[in-house]
């Protein structure tokens, strides 16, 4: 299957049809954009997913966590971000990922997929976007 460097996709599991999200191969990682995390006791989180910033529509989640990761960003200190699993959507490709949380206010893209959650047999073409859910409004 190939798609674009930049697709919409579901995580159904959330409730989420349509959030869009830039593919990049150079990231390990995947990244949801969030806001108000929020611990809870056995190892439980809360937070809600930014779907679009303007008009804001954000939705809210409670989920397990899986694990904390180690990122060291541009700006060179290193943060531990939680990270949750959910099930993604991206054409007829179905999958559990794992996703880190992140605040990316600003960003055009409200996730970031890593080529971990690429499955064997998907290619990326640089030069096009929207390749899978071309079906879909934008």
């Amino acid at each position: 299957m190939i798609i674009g460097w930049r697709e919409f996709l579901a995580l159904p599991d959330w409730g989420i049809p349509r959030i869009k999200a830039k593919i990049d191969t150079g990231a390990r990682t995947s990244a949801v954009h969030v806001d108000n995390i929020e611990l809870l006791p056995d190892d439980r989180i809360r937070f809600e997913v930014v779907v679009r910033e303007k008009p804001r529509f954000t939705v809210p989640v409670e989920t397990t966590i899986h694990r904390f990761s180690r990122v060291r960003p541009t700006h060179d200190r290193v943060e531990m971000r939680p990270v949750v699993l959910t099930r993604l959507q991206l054409g007829e490709v179905e999958q559990v990922i794992e996703l880190a949380l992140v605040a990316r206010p600003g960003m055009l893209c409200r996730m970031l997929l890593g080529r971990r959650a690429l499955g064997p047999g998907i290619l990326v073409d640089a030069n096009r976007r929207y390749v899978v859910s071309s079906s879909v409004l934008r």
